[in-house]
């Protein structure tokens, strides 16, 4: 999740009954969705001694502290280890993980019934994921080919807030909401749902 400290674990399994070092170069960078590097946020180097069949795992903390600033809006991080196997003419793998970090930020609660020429509110609860407050909030809402820009307050660490919108739709059928929450320390988080309009 965004905001929250990603946890992951490299597993090494010697299959052979050989004792083997295995040299490991771990890096951790943002990039974005055409894999092009933003910046590196992690660089570790390890050894590991591997008995006859014997597996061992790593474990590769990555705080929100060394991401958060380097993040963009797709939310990416590649994470690499180059794993070298000593003394057997360097034979060498490479093990790659890409991460998407995923927002659960907007909620958006809808009456049982809509109906056409009728008031109804909505809620949209909004939340700061981080572990430091957000300055700069607004909230961008699209509803029937209409946008309304809504400027909130400052929202403390981890906090979470709701506002509610009323709109009077003048058709029946689906309509589409798109919410768009955005903040000085993150932008264009987004939430969608479908209303279905009863005629009148």
């Amino acid at each position: 999740l965004f905001g929250k400290d990603i946890n992951l674990v490299l597993v090494l399994n010697n299959l052979s009954a050989d004792h083997k070092t295995v040299k490991v170069d771990m890096s951790a960078s943002t990039i974005l969705y055409t894999r092009r590097t933003v910046a590196e946020i992690l660089k570790a180097t390890t050894s590991v001694d591997l008995g006859s069949k014997q597996g061992k795992y790593i474990r590769i903390k990555i705080p929100y502290s060394y991401y958060g600033k380097y993040l963009t809006t797709d939310k990416r991080i590649q994470v690499t280890a180059l794993c070298e196997v000593m003394h057997m003419n360097g034979a060498k793998l490479l093990v790659e993980k890409t991460i998407i970090l995923e927002d659960t930020n907007i909620i958006i609660k809808i009456p049982r019934r809509i109906v056409v020429n009728k008031a109804a509110t909505l809620e949209i609860s909004y939340a700061n994921p981080l572990p430091e407050p957000v300055d700069r909030c607004v909230l961008l809402v699209t509803l029937m080919n209409q946008q309304v820009k809504i400027r909130l307050a400052r929202l403390a660490p981890r906090e979470r807030s709701k506002i509610y919108f009323e709109f009077t739709p003048r058709r029946p059928g689906p309509l589409q909401l798109q919410v768009d929450f955005s903040c000085d320390k993150f932008s264009h988080v987004k939430g969608f749902v479908t209303l279905a309009v009863a005629p009148a």
